[in-house]
């Protein structure tokens, strides 16, 4: 059984190019994955389909009302016999990393629920195992936080990218730790730009040291927040 992804939102429509195509859509189609699209909407409790309202205290915008989100989560663990993760996409959440997308990938089944509006109703915080930012910045809503978490989940699934050592050589990766090394194909010489000759050497284990020592620098020269702090010399 495949790892299960059921997605509350109020725009469902917004992810069918997204999970149709590419290496989504090929999970999906060999069954490694499963997303199921719940609208938010079903659960309002009058015919308008309202799931928001005005701020006690007083405010700009509207906030999500409780009840429609509670029916909703509630409604899709009963979809199936896993409990699942609930995750909340929010700009107040833990910012995501590779590593919280490694552990996510571990798990049998995660309900996202997409953020709209001003926010949550904050006594919906009480539903979630975990809340999560794609960065420091604030969207419209939650559904391009929630396809983000979703593409970066599916490609960690066994077996979805054919190797397994496909994604272990990447940016964050645990192997890499910081940016990975640079990248080149065909042609060798292109307008004045060649291939560096370690590449095209057959000489696996200076490729090996070339990369490593590339990735390093350039994690020090474009992502110095990654480089772990230099031990001081002694006083």
């Amino acid at each position: 059984m495949g790892l299960r992804i059921d997605v509350i939102t109020l725009f469902p429509d917004a992810f069918a190019n997204v999970l149709e195509t590419s290496i989504l859509g090929r999970a999906r189609r060999e069954g490694r994955v499963e997303v199921v699209l719940v609208n938010l909407r079903d659960f309002a409790l009058d015919e308008r389909g309202t799931v928001d309202d005005k701020p006690f205290g007083g405010g700009p915008g509207m906030v999500l009302m409780c009840e429609p989100v509670f029916r909703a989560v509630e409604h899709t663990r009963g979809l199936d016999e896993r409990p699942g993760k609930v995750v909340l996409l929010t700009p107040q959440g833990e910012r995501l990393t590779q590593a919280r997308v490694a552990r996510l990938a571990g798990e049998e089944r995660l309900i996202l629920v997409c953020g709209h509006y001003e926010g949550f109703d904050e006594r919906i915080r009480t539903l979630a195992d975990l809340e999560l930012s794609i960065g420091d910045y604030v969207l419209t809503g939650g559904e391009l936080p929630a396809m983000v978490l979703v593409d970066a989940v599916v490609r960690l699934v066994p077996g979805v990218l054919g190797a397994e050592t496909a994604t272990s050589e990447e940016s964050f990766s645990d192997a890499v730790g910081g940016l990975e090394y640079p990248q080149y194909t065909r042609p060798r010489v292109f307008r004045g730009m060649a291939v560096p000759e370690v590449l095209v050497s057959g000489n696996h284990a200076a490729i090996a040291r070339w990369r490593a020592e590339q990735a390093r620098n350039r994690t020090r020269r474009r992502r110095g927040d990654l480089v772990p702090d230099e031990p001081a010399g002694p006083a």
